[in-house]
């Protein structure tokens, strides 16, 4: 963080970034410069700073009740409208109590206090003309599908128990968050899910919405050509070893892939301070998040998530931002699906926006022996994280195995070869039905076991037979 804020320094005031001064009570005009950042392109304030970048420091014992402030009025419709949650933080930064705020680009046109803002170069303006008003609807419906209205989307086409299941985490991931005291119907409209379309006067559930909590059949409906592809591809290259066919809606379908990662790919152990950390779920959840949150939704290029031997690749239909590579030290972070990102970061499945990316260089190496990471913006997004160390050779993620594999085993062969050691006398039947692995892909990998010596069928080949581990020596 103090990287960040010693290069926000060093930029200066610009489009996206502001500084104010702020002692003991936030600035008159602090949620106009958010309004105007939610309105353009997004961006930071540092609240302790002067314009000149003269540190004066928020006073200590103030800085806990400006976030709380900052926090409940931007979820407060009479500052700003729609509202947009934003969640400061206090930093230290030269020995001086700072506090960060983070505003993303939103997909909604705010007012506030019934004004609506715009940014520039050189500050905050406010826009009257209906021709600049009705531009900023414009390039918002342009860039941002996700605020499409289904005027006859109800609350019946939701999967039932859907959204308490989700406000339920929320509230287990923030107890005293804003949104816990607000009805379904507040719920909605606060967190973009129900909107007006100004620009047409039509009303009702958005594609958030339907994406977040709709039934599959119904998302199928509206939106046919959308769905994920979850593959091992590790000896079928060609096809794929076990397949995930995801088209539910977006809160199952983290869930779904984040089960096909826990079942084909190992996690390491690894100590973060005195705190045991899964990599695989550092890595991965954001990885999986990513792909959800900036898919454009309206492209038919389906999702994929492919687990190779040597990588996890994903590809996503995108809107990009700009072409080319993404590095953690200079890439601009700019949501495709600001309130679908909302969400997600609201129950704690995501970071904040950018935060991800860095997590995953962070954390990469420690996990797979590599940073070779990929990131790649294009009309269709590609991530790219190694798996260097996962084609298990003897012993490496388990001593069970240590001095008995000849060659190297991927992460599905080890676990049919440690349960036939574990249970000897299973047939593929119930190796497939012990591990949830598909039978196809269980009788390959006993091909290649049986080929490299590890294990042997016996009994009679009317009945199938069965499997034992041959003895090493």
């Amino acid at each position: 963080m103090n990287a960040n804020i010693r290069q926000l320094l060093e930029q200066g005031e610009g489009i996206s970034v502001e500084f104010k001064k702020a002692t003991n009570q936030l600035p008159d005009n602090f949620f106009e410069t958010v309004c105007s950042f939610l309105n353009r392109n997004g961006g930071t304030i540092l609240l302790g700073i002067n314009d000149d970048k003269t540190i004066e420091s928020v006073n200590p014992n103030s800085a806990e009740n400006l976030c709380r402030n900052i926090a409940n009025l931007s979820n407060n419709q009479q500052k700003l409208f729609p509202s947009f949650l934003i969640e400061p933080k206090i930093v230290e930064y030269d020995g001086k109590i700072l506090i960060h705020v983070f505003v993303p680009i939103s997909s909604q046109v705010h007012r506030c206090n019934n004004k609506i803002f715009d940014r520039s170069a050189d500050g905050d303006f406010e826009i009257k003309s209906d021709a600049q008003i009705k531009n900023l609807y414009t390039r918002k419906n342009l860039l941002y599908s996700e605020n499409t209205v289904y005027p006859f989307l109800f609350e019946s086409d939701f999967v039932p128990g859907i959204v308490e299941r989700v406000r339920k985490i929320i509230k287990i991931n923030r107890a005293n968050h804003p949104w816990n005291d607000l009805s379904n119907d507040e719920f909605y409209r606060t967190a973009g899910l129900y909107r007006k379309d100004l620009s047409s006067g039509i009303e009702g559930f958005t594609m958030t919405a339907l994406l977040m909590f709709g039934k599959e059949e119904t998302i199928q409906s509206a939106i046919p050509h959308y769905k994920i592809d979850a593959l091992l591809r590790q000896i079928d290259l060609d096809r794929y070893d076990d397949r995930e066919n995801i088209r539910c809606n977006l809160i199952d379908a983290y869930d779904k892939l984040m089960n096909f990662v826990a079942k084909h790919l190992p996690d390491k152990f690894y100590m973060e301070g005195d705190q045991r950390i899964s990599l695989r779920e550092k890595i991965f959840r954001e990885i999986i998040a990513n792909m959800l949150i900036h898919r454009e939704y309206t492209n038919a290029y389906p999702s994929t998530f492919t687990i190779y031997n040597e990588k996890v690749e994903s590809k996503n239909a995108n809107k990009p931002h700009f072409y080319g590579l993404l590095y953690p030290d200079t890439f601009q972070s700019f949501p495709k699906n600001p309130n679908i990102a909302q969400l997600f970061t609201q129950m704690g499945r995501s970071e904040e926006l950018g935060t991800g990316i860095r997590n995953v260089y962070k954390y990469s190496k420690a996990y797979s022996g590599s940073d070779k990471i990929v990131f790649s913006e294009e009309d269709i997004f590609t991530s790219n994280v190694p798996l260097e160390s996962h084609n298990l050779k003897s012993g490496e993620l388990s001593g069970e195995l240590s001095g008995e594999l000849n060659g190297e085993l991927n992460t599905g062969q080890t676990a049919v070869y440690q349960l036939i050691k574990k249970q000897e006398g299973m047939n593929a039947s119930l190796l497939s039905k012990e591990l949830k692995m598909p039978f196809s892909t269980v009788d390959k990998h006993i091909r290649v076991l049986i080929k490299k010596h590890l294990i042997e069928r016996q009994g009679s080949k009317k009945t199938g037979g069965y499997y034992i581990v041959i003895s090493q020596k």
